[in-house]
């Protein structure tokens, strides 16, 4: 069982930047792809990104890449999304989410609490 807890949401002009963090427990972080996905309000959730265990593997998003950055830190079991040139449309609650890497970006296996996110224009 993995449980992830994220961090850093919060309220922010279009245009800025937000550092997303999601701390996992167990002792097989570096076993599991780490991603992120947003849902915004009456939309469904969608995938965001994506990184594989050593982290030498990163799926973007059309609409974040150039934007947004995942990395982690398999020491600390974290994974951190840096949000930058932030827009409205990105407003959402991001879900920090743990599975294999094939199948991440469809189906986790392990989902945090999610995190809002608001941007202002």
């Amino acid at each position: 069982q993995v449980q992830l807890v994220e961090s850093g949401g919060g309220l922010v002009q279009a245009g800025g930047s937000l550092r997303l963090s999601c701390a996992a427990s167990g002792r097989t972080f570096s076993s599991y792809a780490m991603g992120w996905f947003r849902q915004a309000p009456g939309k469904e959730r969608e995938f965001v990104v994506a990184i594989s265990g050593s982290g030498g593997r990163i799926d973007y998003a059309d609409s974040v890449k150039g934007r947004f950055t995942i990395s982690r830190d398999n020491a600390k079991n974290t994974v951190y999304l840096q949000m930058n040139s932030l827009k409205p449309e990105d407003t959402a609650v991001y879900y920090c989410a743990a599975g294999g890497m094939g199948t991440i970006t469809r189906s986790p296996n392990y989902w945090g609490q999610g995190t809002q996110v608001t941007v202002s224009s």
